[in-house]
């Protein structure tokens, strides 16, 4: 990954290094570095959104209830969070959902009975597309959420969701992953109409034998050693400077 003209030679690994690397593919191949299904990518993926998503909304909330003019203070606030599983298309996801002291907060992202969100997995993957508008983002989430929800909420969830998930893109990385494994998925987004689209995935196994999704882009061609060079090069500026196999 790194510049062949420039940088020196990196040291081979030693046997051990290979043994651990080996184990840890073994490790991986048990435990099934998938897309969906619990543990998945983009279940992980889909609980940061919903959970951002739902932050804004409550946000939104308590700007509507005001401020009390004697104290000058909120006259309603937040209260911790309560744990609940939804059912999406990626499998089966654990998030924190926001209270309020009043008790007032109603989400309309994830209703309180709600047990299943439909048609979510689309929309994260829109995210990545490249070229999207702030304004097709909003219409996914609308779409998403089937509820009459006012602009400016949709434009408080979207500028929340963005930042959240352009903050995971840029992450720092790790120096060293034993394992790293690449591969292109071909899935379906939406962009004006629903077509086939190659998402390009990158998933690391780190010194600690933990899996983590370094990095996904949505493309639109082939899998080419030039593309690919473009995405490895992004985690090498992330921070990555060795990888004992691929």
């Amino acid at each position: 990954m790194a510049d062949k003209k420039n940088a020196a030679p990196l040291p081979q690994p030693t046997a051990a290094e290979v043994e651990f690397a080996q184990q840890l593919v073994e490790r991986a191949k048990a435990d099934g570095v998938s897309l969906v299904g619990p543990g998945g990518l983009l279940a992980g993926i889909t609980r940061t959104v919903l959970e951002s998503a739902l932050d804004a909304e409550l946000d939104a909330h308590l700007d509507e209830a005001g401020v009390d003019e004697a104290t000058g203070r909120r006259t309603n606030v937040r209260n911790g969070h309560g744990a609940k599983t939804v059912q999406t298309e990626v499998g089966p996801v654990r998030i924190q959902i926001p209270r309020d002291r009043a008790g007032s907060f109603t989400p309309r992202i994830v209703p309180k009975h709600a047990r299943r969100l439909d048609g979510f997995n689309e929309a994260i993957l829109s995210l990545y597309a490249k070229g999207l508008t702030t304004g097709e983002i909003s219409a996914h989430l609308a779409d998403v959420y089937d509820a009459d929800v006012s602009r400016e909420l949709i434009s408080r969830v979207t500028d929340n969701v963005v930042d959240e998930m352009e903050a995971w893109r840029q992450r720092p990385l790790d120096r060293i992953y034993p394992v790293v494994f690449i591969d292109a998925l071909v899935m379906k987004i939406r962009q004006g109409q629903v077509a086939n689209r190659p998402v390009y995935v990158a998933v690391g196994i780190s010194l600690g034998g933990e899996r983590d999704v370094l990095g996904m882009w949505a493309g639109t061609g082939g899998e080419g050693a030039k593309q690919w060079a473009g995405y490895l090069t992004e985690l090498r500026n992330r921070g990555v400077e060795d990888v004992f196999m691929a």
